[in-house]
């Protein structure tokens, strides 16, 4: 049976050396419901390790939460990556990390904290995770849909790190979606960047403090809070649809 769900596909942790100290699982999940959210994604720069502890958390919630990643291309384009099996997105950071140089210096970046469920620091990233993967957009998105994931490219109204921002154009690459941030509506959007309507367009608010959580939501109707339905939805299959963005 298909349901509405209000969702922001686009918040990150304490991982990420932008994200506040104030971006732990518990906190995260509890402003979510806070702010009348369903369904929430984690996606961190390059990295993945507090995605599981997020999830673990908002089921005290009652709140869903997928699994996800924000690697960063070699052409410096931010693609979201969102999975429903753990193994998966393992297997994709390793590949990431493989392809990935630097150290981080958390003096400069900010730290990279690994947490607990609980909010328990449990270790430090110390790669340089707001660098550059070196794999090609393209490789990127096709290593996230291989390992059954949903490939959305982040805030491509965007100067800074956005598909359109960095290339001029939207590539022909098998994207299942894109999203716009905050700052612009989805009509705006395909107004101002000229996005065709062969493109699903969606809504996050690429939170990195608690206050910006939900800023800008996507509202999803679909079977179940998952990747895969997301990606159905996003191409309209059997009545599932992204309702209002």
């Amino acid at each position: 049976m298909l349901r509405r769900w209000r969702a922001d596909l686009h918040i990150h942790t304490c991982l990420s050396p932008c994200g506040e100290a104030e971006m732990t699982p518990r906190a995260i999940v509890e402003r979510a419901r806070q702010v009348g959210l369903d369904l929430i994604a984690i996606c961190d720069h390059n990295a993945s390790e507090n995605a599981e502890a997020v999830a673990a958390a908002g089921r005290h919630v009652a709140l869903a939460v997928l699994l996800g990643i924000e690697v960063t291309t070699r052409e410096e384009v931010h693609i979201l990556g969102l999975f429903d099996r753990p193994h998966d997105l393992q297997t994709v950071q390793d590949h990431v990390y493989a392809y990935l140089d630097g150290e981080n210096q958390p003096d400069v970046f900010g730290p990279q904290v690994v947490m607990s469920e609980n909010g328990a620091i449990v270790g430090e990233n110390k790669r340089l995770l707001i660098g550059a993967c070196d794999l090609a957009l393209d490789e990127v998105v096709g290593m996230i849909q291989s390992y059954g994931g949903c490939a959305i490219a982040s805030h491509v109204d965007r100067e800074a790190f956005g598909l359109i921002g960095q290339l001029g154009f939207v590539p022909d690459v098998a994207l299942d979606g894109l999203e716009v941030s905050p700052r612009m509506t989805v009509a705006g959007a395909r107004e101002k960047l000229s996005l065709g309507m062969q493109h699903a367009v969606i809504r996050s608010s690429d939170a990195h403090r608690l206050e910006e959580i939900a800023l800008a939501t996507t509202v999803f109707e679909m079977v179940a809070p998952t990747a895969h339905e997301i990606r159905l939805a996003l191409q309209g299959v059997e009545g599932r649809r992204v309702v209002e963005a």
